[in-house]
Parts: structure tokens; C-alpha cells; sequence
């Protein structure tokens, strides 16, 4: 035994001094063909083709690596393979069991059969001297019979980043973001210009207090879109869906986005208008946001001055005004100055292109936009369109089939006898479904649930009688409007009498004064 390895390592030291001569006797072009032909006899003779997938590519990290990390994550490993490691990441909810250094699992795919295998290296970086820090390099190298390379490199690495999006997207925790208001700054150079939080709100479509029929239009209409991919590319449209919600405060706009968004499992972007100072800033900030996602501005109206006014309108609005030559001078100096103003704020045509132009095909797919205001005839009503906002969701105040998710939420209920006189009270009465929960939240345990049903119609007849006296109090001052404008009316008339009609009658007046008092006449 000891005279075999004795000879296998003189061997082997023999064609080491034989390569080394090769090298430096023969030309560098010569040791290329060498080097190309041995390639080419090791292929013929090791049929197995490895495909090597790094963690970073040129310091930026690989996406397909995560994806393979998510993949592998849920297959079986072999009972073999004796080292592996748990990892947990900030924006995955469970922890995952993978491959250690060195190990291997195998994978099928349409008959072929795969080796996955995971290598870790420690490197050191020279240039920081003896302070650096130890750099670890990750890989996954895979491993297949050369007759399998057309349906690895077509279909199976494909198939792999698909499964790995899907698991990444089930398992991650959902975050809120929020744009920051800084500007450019050492912040948003480097880790952007959204930050974010986990979102943790329990709102879900069973706890919203609305109308039945009118939850399930809106979540059939959110299945439709999340599986609407092949549809929207078939019909050449970008895969997006606008939300307008409109009503009265208090009324539930901001639960039902959270709603929406715990139903599809989506992060949202709160973007805040007023932190945004131009067109290119809004773009810069869509431009970070990820698909599947929610981009949220509540109370649009109130934001910034998107009311949409035409220069047009404002010409109008000048040509009626009796101005000097100077004057129109001057209107057109401030034009101007409003003109070079334009590009440095937000604009309505910045936001329409943002979010139904050109930017909104190209900054991410499947999103959804949603707007909320109070007012919506303050909009400008090319904002709200259909096609921009596709459906426009009415929250309106509480009524009975709303107050019955309520009192199953807090009080645990479905049935009662109060519930007759409560659902006559609601379809007379204007109460938000905010303010109908307060008194239902604040149960009394002792005298169970009749107290806050009891004090709830309390509410509402005082609700109605306080609805009475100002509808009263309304037609009364009315009344009084148009009696002002009636004698406003009059005393404009009055004062518009022909001058003719006025000297007649002081005419006549005076030949009469004559005729009665002639000691006077003179």
C-alpha cells in the first residue's frame, strides 16, 4: 500500500514539473490551445454541467439568490446531508431550515434530476489592513447532466424564481411605508426615500362595518385584479386598479384600506403630497416603490392645490376687467412668473402622468392607487375619471346591516330585541359608524349588553332632535336669506328709475303744492 501512494505521487510530481516546463518553454498561445483541448477532453469524460449563482454580483445583491435561498427552503432535504442552519429575516414571518457549507440536496424537474449544493468562503479585505473585517462569500452552485442544459436554463431556473417570489411574498410581513420629507440627504442616498414599519393592523373585510353585498363587490373586484395578469397584458394595460373613497368623517376610509390590504397580503405607501416638491420628485419616489403594493393619499383635497384650473379660464377671467394697457402688462409679467414657478411644485399633470401616463406602466405591476377624501366634488374631475379611479366606493353613514357587524364585534351579538327601534332610529338619523361604536365599546359586564344598546338609542333620539331643530333653525334663516335678497333686489330697481320719471313727478308735485298754498306760490 505505502509503495502504490509512493508511486502515485511521484507520478503526479512528474507532471507537475512537466506542466511547469510547458509554461515556461512553450509560447502563451501554444498553453491556450493545450488549455482549450484538456477542457475539451475533461467535458467529453465528465458529462455534468455546474451553474454557480453568488449571493452579490458586483456588490449589488442577487436577486436569483433569494429566490433559490426560498425555494430551498421548502424542499425535503436528504437525511444525509448532516449540516444545516435556520435563518430568519426582518420581512419573513417564519424561519427557514437550509443547506449548511458543503451540503447537498437533490431536485427534480421533467425527468431531469439536479444537485443543489451550498458554499460559503471567508475572505478578507487587504486594502483596510490588519482592522478588516472578515467578508463572508455565499453560493449555491447547481449541478445537472449536460443533455438537461436547454430545459435548466429555460425553464427550470424560471420555474425556480417564480416558486421563490410566491413563498417570499406568503411568508414576508407586511410593512408600511412613509416618504421622507427631508429631500436629498445622507438618508435617502443610501437606503431610499420611503422608510417603513411592520404593519400590524387587524381591519379585515369581516370587521368592516358596511353593507354585506357591497364587501363582496369589492372583494370579488380585488380577486379579479390580483389574478388579472394575463388580462391587462392581453389588452395592452397597465396592471393597476385606482380606488376613489368618499364620504363623511369617521365613516371608515383609512379601515377599509387596511382591509384591503391584509386581504391581499400587500405593503402600503402612505404618500404624502405636501413632502413632495416637484414632478421629478413624485416620479423619484413611484420609481421606488415594489409591486405589490398599495399607494395610498388620504385626503387628496386637502393635500395641495390640485384643483386643475385652466390657463384658459384665467384669460377669461381677465378679459372682463376694464385695465389699462399697463395693466395687461403686468397680468402677463405674473403669468410668466407663474410659468417658471410650474416647474418647481407639484402639479395636477405631474400626478395624472404619475399615476395613469406613461410612469405608471413603468414604475412596478399589480399596484393599486387609492385616494380618500371627504368632499369629492372638490376634485378636479379628470383626477377621479374612470380608468384612473376605476371604482369609486361610497362610505356612507351607519345603517342597520353595518350595525350588526358592529355589535357582533364588540358586543359578541348577531340578535336582540332592541334591535327593532335601533334600526328604525339608523334610517332616520345620520350617525358615523365611528361614532356608533363608542357607545358600543364601553360595555358595561355587570348589566350586559342592553346598557350600550340602550345608550346608543339615547344617542340617536338625541341625534334626531338636534337634526330637527337645525333643520327648523336652517329653513328659518333661509327664509330670511331671500327676504334680504328680495329688498336687495327692490332697492337696486329703485335706484335704476329713469331720471325722466323722477323730474315728472317733482313736476307734478309742485304745480300741486301751488294750487293748495297760493300765498306760497311765489
Amino acid at each position: 500500500m505505502g509503495t502504490s501512494l509512493t508511486e502515485v505521487g511521484s507520478r503526479l510530481a512528474g507532471i507537475m514539473f512537466i506542466w511547469g516546463t510547458i509554461q515556461q518553454l512553450f509560447p502563451q498561445i501554444i498553453r491556450r490551445r493545450i488549455e482549450t483541448f484538456w477542457n475539451r477532453l475533461e467535458n467529453y469524460f465528465y458529462p455534468y454541467v455546474e451553474i454557480t449563482i453568488d449571493e452579490f454580483s458586483s456588490g449589488i445583491n442577487n436577486e436569483i439568490y433569494n429566490h433559490v435561498n426560498n425555494y430551498l427552503s421548502t424542499k425535503s432535504i436528504s437525511n444525509d446531508a448532516k449540516h444545516l442552519k435556520a435563518e430568519k429575516f426582518k420581512n419573513i414571518k417564519s424561519c427557514a431550515v437550509i443547506l449548511d457549507e458543503g451540503e447537498s440536496t437533490i431536485d427534480e424537474f421533467q425527468g431531469a434530476k439536479l444537485c443543489w449544493r451550498f458554499h460559503k468562503e471567508t475572505l478578507r479585505d487587504d486594502s483596510q489592513g490588519h482592522n478588516s473585517l472578515p467578508i463572508e462569500k455565499k453560493s449555491y452552485s447547481l449541478t445537472f447532466n449536460q443533455e438537461y442544459r436547454e430545459i435548466v436554463t429555460e425553464k427550470y431556473l424560471k420555474y425556480v424564481m417564480e416558486e421563490g417570489k410566491a413563498i417570499e411574498f406568503k411568508n414576508k410581513k407586511q410593512r408600511i411605508y412613509c416618504n421622507d420629507n427631508n429631500g436629498d440627504n445622507y438618508y435617502t442616498r443610501w437606503y431610499g426615500m420611503w422608510k417603513h414599519i411592520n404593519f400590524e393592523h387587524p381591519a379585515t373585510f369581516d370587521t368592516l362595518a358596511m353593507d354585506p353585498k357591497k364587501k363582496e363587490e369589492i372583494k370579488n373586484d380585488l380577486v379579479a385584479f390580483s389574478e388579472g395578469r394575463n388580462f391587462y397584458s392581453s389588452v395592452g394595460k397597465a396592471w393597476k386598479r385606482g380606488y376613489l373613497l368618499y364620504g363623511p368623517p369617521g365613516t371608515g376610509k383609512s379601515t377599509m384600506i387596511a382591509a384591503i390590504a391584509n386581504f391581499l397580503n400587500y405593503d402600503i405607501y402612505d404618500l404624502e403630497l405636501t413632502s413632495v416638491k416637484n414632478n421629478l420628485g413624485l416620479k423619484k419616489l413611484l420609481m421606488e416603490t415594489t409591486s405589490k403594493s398599495i399607494i395610498v393619499v388620504e385626503d387628496i383635497d386637502c393635500s395641495v392645490d390640485l384643483t386643475g384650473k385652466r390657463k384658459k379660464k384665467k384669460k377669461e377671467e381677465n378679459s372682463d376687467d376694464d385695465d389699462s394697457d399697463s395693466d395687461s402688462d403686468s397680468d402677463s409679467d405674473s403669468d410668466s412668473d407663474s410659468e417658471k414657478k410650474k416647474s418647481s411644485k407639484l402639479t395636477l399633470s405631474g400626478l395624472l402622468n404619475c399615476i395613469d401616463g406613461i410612469w405608471s406602466a413603468s414604475c412596478g405591476q399589480e399596484r393599486i392607487i387609492i385616494f380618500t377624501t371627504n368632499y369629492k366634488e372638490k376634485l378636479d374631475p379628470a383626477l377621479i375619471r374612470r380608468g384612473r379611479m376605476d371604482m369609486h366606493i361610497e362610505m356612507s353613514y351607519c345603517r342597520f346591516e353595518a350595525f350588526k357587524v358592529l355589535a357582533k364585534n364588540y358586543l359578541r351579538i348577531e340578535t336582540h330585541d332592541l334591535f327593532e327601534e335601533i334600526q328604525r332610529l339608523l334610517e332616520e338619523v345620520n350617525m358615523s359608524p365611528c361614532d356608533v361604536a363608542e357607545y358600543l365599546i364601553h360595555k358595561n359586564t355587570s348589566g350586559g349588553p342592553e346598557i350600550c344598546l340602550n345608550n346608543l338609542i339615547q344617542a340617536l333620539k338625541e341625534a334626531k332632535e338636534e337634526a330637527k331643530e337645525k333643520a327648523n333653525q336652517d329653513q328659518k334663516e333661509t327664509k330670511e336669506e331671500v327676504k334680504e335678497n328680495q329688498d336687495s333686489r327692490e332697492a337696486k330697481e329703485n335706484k335704476k328709475l329713469p331720471a325722466k320719471l323722477v323730474t315728472t313727478s317733482y313736476g307734478r308735485l309742485k304745480k300741486l303744492f301751488k294750487k293748495s298754498v297760493p300765498y306760497l306760490s311765489s
